[in-house]
């Protein structure tokens, strides 16, 4: 039975927070609140946790989890090969709608589908968010929908999808907006927008004014 906690309550959020890494550590999954929507997330290092994320959702491995991290610090650990640019965009946007596509450290022993030696990173601009990213670390997260379906702005939206395969619904109340953060790919020499979201690529382009656009 999946348990839930009122985050905008203080120890309920303080009890939620607490039994959300313990149920991650477990290999289970977790519901929290985003400054976009909400997410479902699990242990980004166990993959059998991101593949029970992925089935939750209805998702092939093809199409790959992000992870979410709570400080831009955690990158130093998780990329390679990351430029002056890209740090220029963390500088700017994060904690935000930013997600970047980059090259992880050929180390690292994770699965999180067929990502084609890059990870999808953000650090979100919410303090429920952040408060379990920094308890637990970078954990996977995808939107808490069903694969087809609207990305949920509430607690109740994402437990009527997903239901039971998540052992934890951090409800932070309505998240701030419908739309999904932009992704940036800084794998190569110039950013490049793969899609555009909850920042525009004027925007994106007052820090990196050679950004191109994906097609």
């Amino acid at each position: 039975m999946a348990r839930r906690y009122d985050c905008t309550d203080a120890s309920d959020r303080k009890t939620g927070l607490r039994e959300a890494a313990s149920a991650v550590r477990r290999g289970e999954l977790v519901v929290l609140p985003t400054d976009t929507v909400y997410g479902v997330g699990a242990d980004a290092f166990d993959g059998d946790a991101v593949g029970d994320l992925l089935e939750a959702k209805g998702r092939g491995r093809g199409v790959p989890s992000p992870v979410l991290v709570g400080s831009p610090n955690t990158l130093h650990g998780l990329v390679t090969d990351f430029s002056e640019l890209a740090w220029e965009l963390v500088d700017a946007f994060w904690p935000g709608a930013l997600t970047l596509v980059a090259r992880h450290q050929p180390s690292l022993t994770w699965d999180l589908g067929e990502t084609g030696g890059t990870v999808a990173v953000r650090v979100p601009l919410h303090p429920v968010a952040i408060e379990l990213l920094t308890e637990f670390g970078p954990m996977a997260v995808s939107s808490a929908n069903l694969t087809g379906h609207p990305a949920p702005q509430d607690c109740d939206a994402a437990q009527n999808m997903l239901g039971d395969s998540v052992a934890v619904y951090l409800d932070g109340g309505p998240t701030p907006a419908a739309v999904a953060s932009s992704i940036v790919d800084v794998t190569g020499t110039t950013p490049v927008l793969l899609r555009a979201g909850a920042l525009s690529a004027e925007e994106l382009r007052e820090v990196v004014p050679d950004l191109e656009v994906s097609s």
